[in-house]
């Protein structure tokens, strides 16, 4: 079996490292508000779970207070908890 130095490997096969996107919130110097159901519900899945930090692309501390507030829109009805069928 004959090799070539192409940059094809056999075996390994994971997925190539993407860079991790910056923070939205700290870039762009914005407050997480409870209130906000429009900013609230682009950090939800259809379901009505919080999606993750790894996939969000927020810092742990911006994550935190994401998920927070999402909290406390779902506690006083301002989102839903789960989406209806």
């Amino acid at each position: 079996m004959e090799r070539s130095s192409e940059g094809e490997r056999s075996g390994g096969g994971g997925r190539l490292f993407q860079r991790r996107r910056p923070c939205r919130f700290c870039v762009d110097k914005m407050p997480i508000d409870f209130k906000d159901a429009g900013l609230l519900r682009n950090f939800l899945t259809e379901r009505g779970r919080i999606v993750p930090r790894r996939i969000s692309g927020n810092c742990m501390r911006h994550q935190r207070e994401l998920t927070v507030a999402v909290k406390r829109a779902r506690h006083i009805a301002i989102i839903s908890f789960a989406e209806e069928r």
